[in-house]
């Protein structure tokens, strides 16, 4: 009361990358929300420069819809007038006519480093402004201060001091999908591939769609081949592909690929090597901006939304002495650092790479870059660099426990190749512990598992089975097949599995061997860890089908949809899915369902469509998880609102069900599953090699992964209802109301 709004713009610059809009959301709901004016600034920088209506007051509705569209449809333009002074001071007047008080700029490192030189001229400019009359003493003494704000809009993921920027991951999808389809072409005809991506200065997108793909060999400009002759050295490693009887070469390099004395590799002379040395027909693909377009996937609308919204609140708490903030993530914590001091550490991996420093430029990647450039090496290799000494090599079980979700077999496969890599034996148990007692085991080769980290399911088998029912059995088979250690995939069950193999060791001593669990379930349910293998997958899927559910909703102007989806006792699934879908309800089993609640929900619904434009209605979407509500069931939820809509709308409901445990894994799955499944083998190795017989499972908690003792994740536990007593998630229910 008594004091003046702050206003607030968004404007996206530079690069366009999918997710924009969802930031642009985000940023306009949230400062609406937090009593602020919102307004955009149309193209870019190039929008601040020019005269008329580029800076635009936006509402609400202005943004409907916006968080499913890829690119930025407030347009983005690079600027020559902004590199200039003049250019930057016609800005500063455009915006001090508008009353702009804070920039939140969505860009890459170029873009963000204009925003925060303008900010660090603005006293300069204002003061030049008022002396020539282009503003009143008024507006100088209003206006002395421009907070800014960055957002990493980038689809090379390069930006030093975050994990991912937005944009990055919907690329990585494009480039996946592409490569899954040429792969079953060129398996077909035993062809060779040379497949181009983006990265002028970052090996990102190279390096995880190499991981993805299960590609056979990659170049990327962090990390050049080290020998001179890279041709010998990459005919030498296809070759051994080849003769394990590989039908199919992959190889995929970035755009901005060079050798150890920074001479270009191009596709063409990578696929000449091919044709000429090994023989091998083979074809280029130069995949281009197909990696820009299209709709951003679930995790870049639910990052652009976090970061979005974080933004809004890091304007509000900036005053003239605090450095400008951009937002980042680690691992799974969304984060604030000054912006030049992540600008200058992203443009320090140019310079290291050109002064030929690349364990400096590498050294300049988030933890992440480096662990899946050690796995893709160590998978991809047969050699015998990395094997340990004879007297530490195991025979390592795997076997996956619950239900199946998207990445089981991407840890598979990783398993037995690091396994085979460092002289281990890999041997895998079929059909849980039920093919334990049965016998269905296996010793594993690494041609055998050269296709399944692509494929969806279990290769293996999975079912809930729990090793209690028959521990002396269990005991004896894994004596039987000489197991010195077991690597158990899966979600609560498996958590459960570990925990009676580990409580069961003082009667049988065959279960006095490492055992470690890597979380993987569409749930996303286990305790302490903040990610599982599948949950990505899983929501790429329900965000899919919200899409296509909220185009048939919006085309009947007023229809609500009730959305049913599987999670069992956790609502993860339900919450993050209508985040990234933008729908206006979500109920979940933590918060449950009440009549109070339901007749406010109603309410709120009825109050919207009256809102709208006559004849410009949308479709709306209530998300529930499956144990939402004993009582109030999905079909009675619809039911309460087609009646209650009477004229306003009416309902339908759409039950998911078990398409969200299928489908091809999301590359982000993928890319989880092999880094986290090489820590789980190292942690196997470190075990046996002091003698010690641990449990644990592996668990990202923040900005950190830990292996944590079974003992806690079962005092973590809510066994009740199969869930985490304390779910980092649940915050997000504040946001989504906001939103909606």
């Amino acid at each position: 009361p008594g004091k003046r709004r702050t206003r607030l713009a968004c404007l996206t610059s530079g690069g366009d990358s999918a997710g924009m809009n969802a930031a642009v959301r985000a940023v306009v709901k949230m400062a609406i929300a937090r009593g602020c004016e919102a307004y955009v600034v149309r193209e870019g920088w190039e929008g601040l420069t020019l005269k008329g209506r580029y800076i635009i007051r936006v509402g609400w509705d202005d943004v409907r819809g916006f968080a499913s569209i890829g690119g930025t449809l407030i347009g983005t333009a690079r600027c020559a007038a902004f590199r200039e002074i003049e250019g930057r001071r016609k800005a500063a007047l455009n915006l001090v006519r508008h009353g702009i008080d804070a920039l939140v700029v969505c860009g890459g490192d170029g873009s963000l480093t204009g925003a925060d030189r303008l900010r660090a001229e603005w006293p300069d400019h204002i003061q030049a402004l008022l002396e020539s009359g282009d503003i009143s003493q008024e507006q100088y003494d209003t206006y002395k201060h421009l907070n800014i704000v960055g957002l990493v809009g980038s689809i090379d993921n390069d930006m030093a001091g975050t994990d991912m920027t937005i944009g990055a991951t919907t690329a990585l999808h494009r480039i996946c999908d592409a490569v899954d389809s040429i792969s079953s072409t060129a398996s077909s005809h035993s062809r060779a591939f040379v497949i181009e991506v983006m990265g002028r200065h970052c090996g990102w997108l190279a390096l995880m769609a190499a991981i993805a793909t299960g590609a056979d060999y990659m170049f990327i400009p962090e990390r050049p081949p080290t020998a001179e002759d890279w041709q010998s050295s990459m005919c030498k490693v296809l070759s051994r592909h080849r003769d394990e009887g590989k039908r199919k070469t992959i190889v995929i390099i970035a755009e901005g690929a060079h050798d150890c004395n920074l001479n270009p590799i191009t596709p063409d002379m990578v696929k000449d090597v091919l044709s000429n040395r090994l023989g091998l027909d083979t074809r280029v693909t130069t995949l281009g901006h197909t990696q820009r377009g299209g709709n951003p996937v679930a995790y870049d609308r639910i990052l652009a939304t976090l970061q979005g919204a974080e933004a809004v609140e890091a304007v509000l708490a900036s005053t003239p002495n605090t450095p400008s903030p951009v937002i980042g993530i680690q691992e799974n914590k969304i984060t604030r650092q000054p912006l030049m001091d992540a600008v200058a550490k992203t443009q320090e991996v140019a310079k290291a790479i050109e002064r030929k420093d690349f364990e400096g430029a590498l050294g300049l990647r988030d933890p992440e870059f480096e662990d899946c450039l050690h796995a893709f090496r160590a998978t991809t290799r047969l050699n015998t660099e990395y094997r340990v000494p004879e007297n530490e090599r195991m025979r390592v079980g795997i076997i996956h426990t619950g239900a199946p979700a998207g990445g089981m077999n991407a840890a598979t496969r990783t398993a037995v190749r690091y396994c085979l890599c460092h002289g281990h034996t890999p041997v895998a148990i079929y059909n849980g512990f039920v093919g334990l007692l049965e016998g269905n085991v296996a010793e594993l080769t690494w041609l055998r598992v050269d296709q399944w980290g692509t494929r969806g399911g279990s290769e293996l088998g999975t079912n809930r089975t729990l090793p209690a029912e028959d521990m002396e059995a269990i005991a004896r088979k894994l004596a039987e097949y000489k197991l010195d250690s077991l690597l158990i995939v899966g979600g609560f069950e498996a958590m459960v599995a570990v925990n009676q193999l580990d409580q069961a060791r003082s009667h049988y001593k065959a279960l006095n061997i490492p055992l470690v669990h890597l979380p993987a379930t569409i749930s996303n349910n286990v305790p302490i860890t903040e990610w599982s293998i599948g949950s990505d997958t899983s929501i790429n899927v329900l965000v899919d089908a919200c899409d296509a559910i909220k185009q048939s909703a919006s085309a009947s102007r007023n229809r609500v949809f009730v959305v049913e989806t599987q999670g069992a006792g956790c609502g993860y699934i339900a919450m993050l899915g209508a985040l990234a879908s933008g729908a206006n309800i979500v109920y979940t089993p933590e918060g449950g369902i009440n009549l109070k609640q339901l007749v406010t929900d109603v309410e709120f619904l009825k109050k919207r469509y009256q809102q709208d434009v006559a004849g410009k209605s949308e479709g709306r979407l209530v998300i529930r998880s499956e144990k939402a509500s004993k009582t109030y069931s999905t079909e009675v939820l619809s039911n309460i609102l087609a009646e209650e809509g009477k004229d306003l709308f009416d309902a339908r409901l759409v039950s998911l069900g078990h398409t969200l445990q299928g489908g091809v894994p999301s590359p982000r799955d993928r890319t989880r599953a092999v880094r986290l499944t090489v820590k789980c083998i190292d942690w196997l190795e470190e075990q046996n090699r002091s003698g010690a017989s641990g449990a644990a499972s592996i668990a990202i908690q923040g900005a950190g992964i830990r292996f944590v003792p079974v003992g806690e994740m079962m005092g973590a536990a809510d066994m009740k209802h199969r869930r985490g007593k304390v779910q980092w998630w649940q915050s997000m229910q504040k946001l989504v109301d906001v939103l909606s």
